[in-house]
């Protein structure tokens, strides 16, 4: 089930977050127009937003969203494989556990969006944390239930831990601070491997970010002023970012068959751990009176910003000036 969660949550962050910044233009607008046409005393006051017709955007979008994506997956994948009884299974010593660490990041972004968009249609602080925090979680879930009668794949253990992780940082940290000092972002680079397995691991582009674990780096991106409660002089939007990814995968436990260059020359992949130490930019930090870019940023926030970079593996620490 993980080498589809990234274009499922992209698709889904994208829309909700477009649809957001247009509807928060078209408020404004009607509510200047409203201004013109009946001046009062209380015309220098703010504006009220109209939550109740937000909030029927939010679930009404948040439903369609869901259905359809859910819809998608069942006609375009599920259908593929027999449907039996519900049945668990063990995937947990697969990747290099590179696609849990793929789980924990689609639902903390899937929690984030959530809760911004409950705190936008006038929620509750609860209401956003218990409901808004764990439509994600649930929606995952239900994924992971249809997995379970899927005899392709099963229920896996291992996979909702990791959900629910995932769920929970972002929670915790909307509970604690009222925002999110430690982000859970992703950053990708062709790692050249795919061409030896292109089914398992993408055939273009597009499918190896889906599929390709050797390419993906998932990062912990840290604001150190956030929890400084002094004034400093450090950059609000400057992070410390730590990353993880693999290398050397071709197969799921492991690398099943060699690989062979017309030359004779038969290739081996080492399969490795890779760990990481950069800057970031929290872009939501940034400040800015558009609210067009301010949900721009808040959606490409996920991706970490390139930078400079250390590399710690078992095969010694190399740098990188730019890493994707």
């Amino acid at each position: 089930m993980s080498l589809r969660l990234p274009g499922i949550f992209i698709f889904l962050m994208f829309a909700h977050h477009s649809f957001f910044a247009n509807t928060d233009s078209l408020f404004k607008h009607t509510e200047y127009r409203k201004f013109l046409i009946k001046p009062s005393r209380s015309a220098f006051r703010a504006v009220e937003p109209n939550y109740k017709l937000r909030k029927i955007i939010l679930l009404s979008s948040s439903a369609l969203l869901t259905t359809g994506s859910v819809f998608y997956l069942n006609e375009a994948w599920y259908k593929q494989y027999n449907t039996g009884k519900f049945h668990f299974f063990n995937d947990n010593n697969e990747w290099l556990q590179m696609d849990k660490a793929g789980h924990v990041f689609t639902n903390y972004q899937l929690s984030r969006l959530m809760m911004n968009g409950f705190q936008w249609a006038g929620f509750n602080k609860k209401q956003k944390l218990f409901i808004g925090g764990t439509i994600g979680l649930a929606y995952m879930s239900a994924i992971e239930i249809m997995d379970g009668y899927s005899q392709g794949w099963g229920f896996s253990w291992g996979d909702e831990l990791a959900n629910v992780l995932g769920t929970s940082i972002a929670i915790s940290q909307a509970a604690l601070w009222n925002e999110q000092r430690i982000q859970l972002k992703f950053s990708y680079g062709q790692s050249g491997l795919a061409q030896y397995n292109p089914d398992l691991l993408g055939k273009n582009f597009y499918t190896q970010i889906l599929k390709d674990y050797n390419g993906q780096t998932y990062w912990l991106s840290i604001n150190p002023t956030s929890f400084i409660k002094k004034e400093n002089k450090f950059p609000k939007w400057l992070n410390i970012a730590f990353g993880y990814s693999a290398y050397g995968m071709i197969g799921g436990s492991y690398n099943s068959f060699t690989v062979q260059q017309p030359d004779g020359t038969v290739l081996r992949f080492d399969r490795e751990r890779r760990f990481y130490l950069s800057v970031d930019v929290d872009l939501t930090r940034i400040r800015t009176r558009s609210k067009f870019l301010k949900g721009l940023f808040s959606a490409i926030n996920i991706i970490k910003f390139p930078a400079p970079a250390l590399q710690f593996s078992n095969k010694g620490t190399r740098g990188y000036f730019l890493y994707f």
